[in-house]
Parts: C-alpha cells; sequence; structure tokens
C-alpha cells in the first residue's frame, strides 16, 4: 500500500461508438433500436433534488417533464425496460409504471436512473440511461466475458442502457457491514484480493469504494462476498498502473488492512492464481468473441496516446516485462495483459 497520490482525469473524455464496436454489438445483440434516447430525455423543464431517507443530498435530481410529453416519455422507458429483461417481450409492459426519472448531478456523463414498479405487488427495479461512451461499453462487455459476472446493457446510436446491479455499496460496507460479528473478515478479505487481481489483469481503474458494491449471499454455514464494479468509465484509460489496482485507493484502505492482517504473503498468491486461472478459462470458453472485441478495439481510440504510451510503460515496470514496450495500441495492451496468464500455464 503506498501513500503517493493517484492521479485521475477529473473529466474524462467521452468517445463515440465507431463503426467496428457498433459491428461488434450488433453481431452479438447489444444494439437495439430504442424508443427514448438520452438527448430525449434531456429535455425536461425542471428538477427536484432528491434526497435520501435521512434527508441526506444524493446527488441526484427527479427530472420533471412537460405534461404533454409525459406518456410517450414512459411508454417508450417501458419498452426499453422490457427489451433489457423480457427478450423483448411487450406484454411486461402492462402492469409496470414509471414512478420517477432521476438526472445524476456530478460525474462525467449525467445518467439518467429509471426507477420502475410492478403495480401488482408494488416490487421495483432500475435501469439507467446513459451516453454511449465506447471505453465504458468495452469495460461493460470485458467484464461480462472475464468476471463471474452477468452484464446487461444495450445501446443506440449514442444512447446506453444498463441494467442496475443490486448491492451494497463498498464505502457504505465499509461503514455499516465490515464488522458486523456474523461476518466472516477473511471472506470479505478473500474477494477483495481476488477483485484487486481481476481489475488489473482487465485494465478497469478507479475502483474507489463508492463504484462496487458488495453483493452478499447467505450460505449453509456462512455468508459468502462477492465485489462488482458498478462503473465502468475508467477502461484502459489512464496511463498509470496503479489506478487499475483496488489496494492503492485510500477509500479501499480498510479492506486492505483487513487483508494484511488475515493473510499472509503465500496466501495472497494462492487466491491471485485462483483469479488468474479463472479468467484464463473464461478466455478458453469466450475465445471467439474476445477475438471479435480484440478486432474492433484495434480499430479504436478509447483513450489518449500519451497515456496508452503511458500505460504500456507502467505495466511493463510492474510486471519486468519489456514485452508491453512493444505494445502500439490499447488492443495491444489488453491483449499482452490477457494472454500472459495463458503463455505462463
Amino acid at each position: 500500500m503506498s501513500s503517493d497520490p493517484i492521479h485521475i482525469s477529473r473529466k474524462k473524455a467521452v468517445y463515440p461508438i465507431g463503426e467496428p464496436l457498433r459491428r461488434y454489438l450488433q453481431r452479438y445483440n447489444r444494439e437495439a433500436d430504442l424508443p427514448i434516447t438520452y438527448g430525449q430525455l434531456r429535455d425536461f423543464q425542471e428538477s427536484i433534488p432528491l434526497t435520501d431517507k435521512d434527508g441526506k443530498d444524493t446527488f441526484w435530481e427527479t427530472a420533471i417533464y412537460p405534461a404533454y410529453a409525459m406518456d410517450a416519455i414512459h411508454a417508450g422507458l417501458k419498452k426499453i425496460y422490457a427489451l433489457l429483461k423480457a427478450g423483448g417481450d411487450l406484454k411486461v409492459q402492462q402492469h409496470l409504471f414509471i414512478e420517477r426519472i432521476d438526472y445524476c448531478t456530478f460525474g462525467n456523463t449525467n445518467p439518467f436512473r429509471i426507477r420502475i414498479v410492478n403495480r401488482y405487488n408494488e416490487v421495483y427495479d432500475y435501469f439507467y440511461v446513459k451516453v454511449a461512451d465506447a471505453s465504458r461499453i468495452y469495460g461493460l462487455e470485458l467484464e461480462d466475458l472475464l468476471s463471474p459476472n452477468i452484464i446487461n446493457f444495450l445501446t443506440s446510436k449514442d444512447t446506453l442502457i444498463e441494467e442496475h446491479i443490486a448491492g451494497i455499496p463498498g464505502d457504505v460496507f465499509a461503514r455499516n457491514y465490515l464488522h458486523r460479528p456474523e461476518f466472516n473478515p477473511k471472506r470479505i478479505a478473500k474477494d477483495f484480493v481476488k477483485f484487486n487481481e481481476r481489475c488489473l489483469i482487465r485494465i478497469l481503474g478507479d475502483m474507489r469504494a463508492y463504484n462496487y458494491v458488495f453483493v452478499i449471499t447467505p450460505d449453509f454455514d456462512d455468508y459468502q462476498f462477492r465485489i462488482r464494479p458498478v462503473d465502468f468509465d475508467q477502461q484502459f484509460y489512464e496511463g498509470e498502473v496503479k489506478v487499475y489496482q483496488p489496494q492503492f485507493f485510500k477509500e479501499n484502505y480498510p479492506f486492505v488492512e483487513l487483508a494484511l492482517r488475515h493473510f499472509n504473503p503465500q496466501v495472497m498468491a494462492q487466491y491471485q492464481q485462483e483469479e488468474r486461472a479463472m479468467i484464463a478459462q473464461r478466455m478458453r470458453s469466450e475465445r471467439v468473441r474476445l477475438m471479435d472485441l480484440r478486432h474492433a478495439l484495434r480499430q479504436d481510440t478509447p483513450a489518449p496516446p500519451e497515456k496508452v504510451e503511458a500505460l504500456k510503460h507502467s505495466l511493463a515496470r510492474h510486471y519486468e516485462d519489456a514485452s508491453f514496450e512493444t505494445c502500439q495500441t490499447t488492443a495491444d495492451i489488453l491483449e499482452r495483459s490477457l494472454w500472459r496468464l495463458i503463455s505462463k500455464r
């Protein structure tokens, strides 16, 4: 763990979807003809600050639209939900209604969060409408292909639709759940070690505690924990390797300290190897799709050239692997990072 500050771009550029990536998304049924776009949702008249149950500002605002536009907006959002969650079966719309459309006032892309409710049992769900950022889409796709987590999203022109990833935000977990007596701290620390390794290998950055959630699953004699990222904006965008290692963010120090307290280096190495083996197995089972994604990425530029150059040097130093120095593109860097898992086995 280092006290050196980590520098992350305050305002990350948004990269539009290029034709190679668009063809990939169409081939794998990620592209859809959506009835509502991000730009249309931006046409709200006014908004009301949204507070949490304790009255604190959430940095979200509830958008208010003209009365004449509400029916069309709500109908379109229900259709999007059917496409996202029910394979396009529009019959599910009949018992759903849009309760709230929230607009995020911070971050790079100012997403909308849609709260949709089942009128029969009042069970609610969320989904998000965002600006389609190519680097984020690569991050979502790599998470789906290489992690234990399934990611569901759709794109259409300059709009991205994401399902809600349920869980306890990492900062809330550290504050309110970490030291609960019924939770085994070693299991929490184990998943953080594996999560840290997975982020580095697939080059997903900025995993501060509020950018991932804990999913808690009761087992027959204990609880299992899984950490899931919810923010994919920093997919191979920055040039410093520490950005891709959650252990170096001060917000994650409670989990780092937990791992250091309970594990020696040999145990940590075991968990890291387990994660590498899992990713290698997923690479084999998804090799065709990964090749197609790599082909799209090779024709794309989802990061500034100077940061691509810095990242390859930083990874070469980290791994003591000069082959990173020969990388010319983001695709080369990702391929080298993944190939190391296979070539050393």
